[in-house]
Order: C-alpha cells, then structure tokens, then sequence
C-alpha cells in the first residue's frame, strides 16, 4: 500500500486539488442517461464492457504536458460511474500503451499494470518498454505494456477533499501528540477532511469509490483492448486490486502476477493492515539503521543501531523545538525518512542527507524533506493522491466509529512502534467519520476457471506485511509463492534478483509455474 505519511497531521490539510474534473476534460463525469434503468452490478458490468469491447480504444500521441513521449500513445475507455446504473453517469479513464517489440508471431496481447496507492498512477509503465528498461526486454516483444489512471486518479474525473493552495506555510503539526488538546485537533481535522471528500467529489461519484468498481474497470479496460483474457502485474495495493479481480472474474484471467501482497481478509481490510503496517515498518527501519551503523565510517551517525537511533530521537525533538530553516519538522522529517524502510534503494540517499545535516549541511535536509509549496502542479497531484487513497479505504470497508478504540488500539502500538503508528492514525482516521455508506469488502478466493497466480513477496516488507501473502496463496488455489528471503523492498519484481526475475519471465512468456513454493535469496543489499 502505497502511504503519503502524515496527511492530517498538519495545521492544516494537505488537501485539496482540483474538484471533480471540470465538463471540459476529457475524464469528466457525463450527464446521465434518460434510462436509468437500475441492473445487478455484475450486469451492468457486462453491458458497459460490450460497449467498450464494440468501441475499442482510439489510441494517438498522449496530451502536451503528460510527459509521455512517442512511442507511447494515449487514450481513453468509457464506464459509468455507478455499475448498477450502466446508462447512467459516466467517466473517462485515461490509458496508454507501448506496443510490444517483438514479432507478431511473439506477440500475446496486452500487459495492464497498477502500481498501487490505491491512488497511484500507472501511466508510466509502458515507459519501461519504450526505454528498453533490461529486466523487461523479453516481456516487452510479447505483450503491448497498457498503464491507466483508475477512477478518480489524475487525468481520469480526479477527485479532491482540499484545497491544495491554502496549505500551511510553516511546518506542519507533530503527528505525535502530546496531549488530549493535540489529540482533539486531529479529529477535528479529519473529520474536516472527510467532510471535504463529499463536498468537493460529491456522493454520487465519493460512494463508488471503491476497489470493487476498480476491478470492473479493470475488466472493461480489457474488453476495450479486444482481449479474451487479462494479463495482469499489481504491486502493493494493485495486488488486493488483482485479487479482487480474480475473484469477480476469474476466467478472465489469462496471467497474473501480484507483488507485494495486501493482506485481503475481511477482517484486515483496511483497519488491521494498517496497524499491521505500524509495526512491520518498525522492524525494517531497524534494519535500515543496523545498515548505517555498518557504514558509520562513511556517516558518521554512530556504529550500533542504539547510537543511530539516539541521533534520530535527538534530531526528532530538535526539529520540533526548532524546526530546520523554519520548514523542517517532525512531520516532514518523517515524511522524508520513511522511504528508507519502503525501500532499500533509498538507503543510501537518505543516510547521505542526513549525514550531511549532521555535519553542518543545513541545506541539504531543508532541500530533501521540505515541502515545496510553490509546485501547484505537484500539490494537486499529491492532494488526488491522497483524496483517492482515503475514498477508496474508507468506503471499501466499514472502520470503526469509536475513537476510544482508535485511541487505544494507537496508544499501545505506540509504545512499541512508534516510528509509523500516530501519522498512520490521522491518515486514516477521516474513516472513522466518512459520510457516505461504507461497503463490504469482496470476500476474496479462487474460484472456478482462475489459472494459477504467481505471488512474488520479501520477508521484510513494511507496507505490505508478508502474512498477507501467505493468506492470499492460501486464498488463491493453485497459486505459487516466491519468497524473497531476508529482503524487505517494497516491490520486488523491478529489482535485479535473477532468482526471481527468470520466473517472472517464464511465467509471462510461457505460463510456466514451478511445480512448487519458490525461496529466492535476498537481491544485493546498498553499498554507500
């Protein structure tokens, strides 16, 4: 699951973007059909992904301002809004596509990715076959890479719960709060926020928000490209996204492969996997730390993961007191180095900045972990991020209503866990008061027709905690594990690891499973 930390954790919201896109562009809500006539989900699915199958998608050069250069090219696929309503409302989802470098012979269809978030564009993924990115050479001869913003995201009806251009100025507020009084003012903004989300994207749009409708997106995505059959990666939040797929649809599954794995039990969405995720990121930040304290002759922060951790402690409660350069608090401190236990490519980037810091850089740290309020595009950007990610979890599932238990459950992982556990807290606490009906989650598992799944998980991902992909190989029958043992990025299959990487190759260029669970070493850890 992809997290932008400490959202509610500032004076005032990181919010906002732009409202629903307006009824010129080309992702925008439609009037509604005259019928409006009202079916099972799962009908007017089929009707809208007839429509797109007979429509097809007109692809050309992608939009000035997308950063997506030929050979790339765009387009866009219609659904409605509400699938109980398939003449009803409608949006535009933007999509693009590398077509596939190899032979006609070679090629076998199409590839859709997703990132994860939920909130994440996956309009870059064909930019790995136009660049000839190596681990994907020989995928790319066989399938066209197709990358879509999901509903809500970007450049397909973006929705909002802010104004991005009336953040706070100054640093924002600790996420770790030090009374009741700062306690009161986190709910109060989330609640605020919440409210925000209905007024600014509106019921009708805010109350299908949900991995559900993603995943018939998903499918008239694929019906619009004229394939029988999905071919499918997801990373973190796109493995739920994919798992809930192959259960509404299994057999229009051709391959799939989930990487980074959501736990999807009913009981996990989304509450639990998020305090999970408290004490996972404890554990590799950890890790991180014993890293830095091997190379203490390169950083100087101290050479046992305890001296380490006392120069954070210390740097922690130095930027409350006196944030650095007036914009550099805890919250955005935090922000900055929680990339570190996402991912170990981040390691040495993160360690330099600090080191440099700690020996007089000031600027370094204010250039690394500020915001920078002057970058509207990247305000907004980051505002839709968020408003989709919260959309999306909080009318998935229902969440708990009593802030005793937030308060309690928050409390005691603190104690222990105290690296993630309050920022995480006001990031999701918005659930808590959501004002529209809040769903029930897909009960996820493998049905009649769904090929095997390839699973591809390290043992020490922090987002992603690695029992939830032991539930979701238990879930998916027939379904394979690669284990990363002793790894803990966060997405595993664009990391040179030739263990996993030829599987990944052999399955979506042959289909081929190992006939049992795969345990992979670790990929190469950083060198400073």
């Amino acid at each position: 699951m992809r997290r932008t930390i400490v959202l509610v954790s500032t004076g005032a919201l990181i919010a906002g973007a732009i409202a629903a896109a307006p009824a010129a562009t080309a992702g925008a809500t439609t009037a509604a059909h005259p019928r409006t006539v009202t079916v099972p989900e799962s009908v007017g699915e089929a009707i809208a992904a007839a429509g797109a199958r007979r429509a097809g998608i007109q692809w050309a050069a992608c939009p000035d301002g997308w950063g997506l250069a030929a050979p790339v090219q765009c387009g866009w696929v219609t659904v409605p809004v509400d699938y109980r309503k398939p003449f009803g409302a409608t949006i535009k989802l933007a999509v693009d596509r590398a077509a596939s470098t190899g032979t006609a012979q070679e090629r076998q269809g199409a590839l859709v990715y997703n990132p994860g978030g939920p909130g994440g564009s996956g309009l870059r993924f064909p930019v790995r076959s136009a660049s000839a990115a190596p681990l994907w050479t020989k995928t790319a001869k066989a399938y066209d890479f197709i990358g879509f913003d999901p509903r809500g995201v970007n450049h397909s009806a973006p929705i909002s719960c802010a104004d991005p251009t009336e953040s706070v100025t100054g640093p924002k507020a600790d996420p770790v709060p030090d009374s009741e009084a700062d306690k009161r003012a986190q709910r109060k903004l989330a609640a605020e926020y919440a409210q925000g989300c209905l007024e600014r994207t509106g019921a009708a749009m805010l109350s299908q928000m949900t991995t559900a409708n993603t995943a018939r997106d998903l499918d008239v995505i694929r019906a619009a490209l004229r394939e029988d059959r999905l071919n499918y990666l997801g990373v973190s939040y796109g493995t739920y996204l994919g798992s809930v797929y192959a259960t509404l649809f299994p057999t229009h599954v051709r391959r799939m492969i989930i990487d980074s794995v959501v736990d999807p039990s009913r009981d996990q969405v989304w509450y639990q996997n998020n305090l999970d995720q408290d004490v996972a990121f404890q554990g590799r930040w950890q890790d991180w730390e014993a890293w830095v304290a091997k190379y203490d002759s390169v950083y100087h922060l101290g050479s046992t993961v305890a001296q380490v951790q006392a120069k954070w402690e210390a740097l922690r409660a130095a930027t409350k007191s006196h944030p650095v350069g007036g914009v550099v608090g805890p919250a955005e401190l935090l922000n900055f180095f929680t990339s570190a236990p996402y991912y170990d490519s981040s390691w040495a980037a993160v360690a330099s900045v600090w080191s440099r810091y700690a020996a007089g850089d000031t600027q370094a740290l204010i250039d690394a972990a500020a915001s920078d309020l002057s970058d509207t595009a990247g305000n907004i950007s980051a505002e839709n991020s968020n408003a989709v990610y919260t959309a999306v979890e909080c009318t998935d599932t229902k969440w708990p209503t009593s802030w005793q238990k937030w308060d309690r459950d928050n409390t005691a992982l603190n104690a222990e866990y105290p690296l993630l556990t309050w920022s995480n807290a006001w990031m999701n606490l918005p659930c808590a008061t959501w004002p529209v009906r809040q769903q029930t989650p897909v009960d996820v598992r493998s049905h009649y027709g769904l090929p095997g799944v390839l699973i591809v998980q390290s043992t020490d991902d922090a987002a992603t905690p690695y029992p939830g992909a032991l539930e979701t190989h238990r879930r998916l029958a027939g379904s394979r594990l690669i284990t990363e043992q002793g790894a803990g990025s966060h997405g595993v299959t664009n990391l040179v690891n030739p263990c996993i990487n030829s599987r990944v190759d052999d399955y979506l260029l042959h289909g081929t499973l190992d006939r049992h669970d795969v345990v992979c070493g670790p990929h190469a850890t950083p060198v400073p």
